[in-house]
């Protein structure tokens, strides 16, 4: 199936104008299966076919492990690229995927490189797969190269999808008991207030704070949702703004728990870039670039540009990651033992275990204990609410008797 399908506009043998439709692997071969059909085409134009308009593609992370894991494979049998793209389209399941697979052939056989037509696909082969794929095609070693990749993108979703998993069920649990207190308050304690009314009693404090609150709720209920929705906006417009964003980057730095959690997993990317980089023979301040260019948060990416100039500068890369204040001593410390005995892009890769497994470590002990926490909130939260609604009842008639 190719990626690409054409309108086109032709003479035929008679001189007659035909329009119709097409599909092949690049414009040459339309052209050539127009000319094989004695047409000469005037207008050619790429376009999508009816039923792929306003379906918007997306590329996964299995998608693109699976693509790494498999032009691994073909590359290792001294496949030529070409051909072991043709076979992975074929094999491929993804449909936006093969379409990616069929551009990528298609600028192959144009003559790019197969780095350089991944370049042109910056929102699914990020910069460091591009310079390794790079560095590979360039020393002859890209069947070398290919393993350590397919391991990386394993070993990066392996951890996102440890953090993720960890997640949901405080998150559900959350959002169960913030759904149940809303229905509680909206449904069931206006259903008291009727029966006060009736008995013309006095209402105990804590009803009567119940029953304003509901009343507050089923009112202006909306403006949490608006508040909410506002919030998250403005949070992400903070990025828009290289000095909000710092700002935003370096509040959640400073946070107690969440900080750290932030600073390690960052650590754990960038060591692990940094690693496969320098393994796969790119130079230090090129991998640097690359690998400073990979972290989200603006703080640390301002000290590793630091970083990077003091190591043009002729310091040491361990050293100059001290120095900045800002990363894990642990980091610097190995870096700079990496250093001394040669071994920098293994002792980088093992650091990026070593950071990965303390954020899981980290997670769980933090879902461990949230948990609980959630479970008495929701109880206290549901009980409450029940305890002083029918308390207030209980008094009711008990003045009625």
């Amino acid at each position: 199936m190719s990626a690409l399908y054409f309108k086109y506009q032709a003479f035929d043998a008679e001189g007659k104008v035909q329009n119709g439709q097409l599909d092949a692997e690049s414009e040459r071969e339309a052209i050539r299966i127009l000319q094989g059909k004695n047409l000469t085409p005037v207008k050619l134009q790429e376009t999508r076919r009816a039923s792929e308009r306003g379906r918007k593609k997306r590329i996964s992370h299995t998608d693109i492990l699976d693509f790494t894991n498999g032009l691994c494979t073909l590359v290792d049998a001294r496949i030529p690229i070409d051909k072991a793209l043709r076979l992975l389209d074929s094999i491929t399941e993804s449909a936006a995927m093969r379409e990616l697979v069929l551009n990528l052939l298609r600028e192959v056989k144009e003559g790019k490189s197969l780095a350089e037509a991944m370049e042109n696909h910056p929102q699914v082969f990020s910069k460091m797969y591009v310079n390794i794929v790079r560095a590979g095609e360039e020393g002859g070693i890209l069947h070398e190269l290919l393993p350590d990749l397919a391991e990386f993108l394993e070993s990066s979703a392996k951890t996102r999808q440890a953090v993720i998993s960890a997640m949901i069920y405080p998150t559900v649990l959350l959002a169960t008991g913030i759904i149940s207190v809303v229905l509680l308050l909206v449904f069931v304690v206006p259903q008291f207030a009727a029966m006060f009314e009736d008995a013309g009693t006095d209402i105990p404090p804590s009803a009567a704070f119940l029953l304003s609150l509901s009343t507050f709720i089923q009112s202006y209920g909306y403006l949490f949702i608006v508040a909410i929705v506002l919030c998250i906006f403005f949070w992400k417009r903070l990025d828009k703004d290289p000095k909000t964003k710092q700002q935003k980057d370096r509040f959640l730095l400073s946070m107690p728990l969440l900080g750290t959690l932030i600073l390690y997993r960052e650590c754990a990317i960038f060591a692990r870039t940094l690693g496969a980089l320098v393994g796969a023979g790119i130079p230090l301040i090129r991998s640097l670039r690359v690998s400073r260019e990979v972290i989200s948060n603006s703080v640390l990416t301002g000290r590793l540009l630091q970083v990077e100039e003091d190591v043009r500068g002729g310091a040491g890369l361990g050293i100059s990651l001290e120095k900045t204040n800002q990363f894990p001593t642990l980091l610097h410390q190995l870096v700079a033992v990496g250093e001394e005995s040669g071994r920098t892009s293994d002792i980088l890769l093992k650091s990026a275990v070593t950071f990965d497994t303390y954020v899981r470590n980290q997670m769980s002990a933090l879902v461990s204990a949230l948990q609980p926490a959630l479970i008495i909130f929701l109880a206290i939260a549901v009980g409450g609410i029940t305890i002083t609604m029918l308390s207030a009842v209980f008094s009711m008639n008990a003045v009625e008797f």
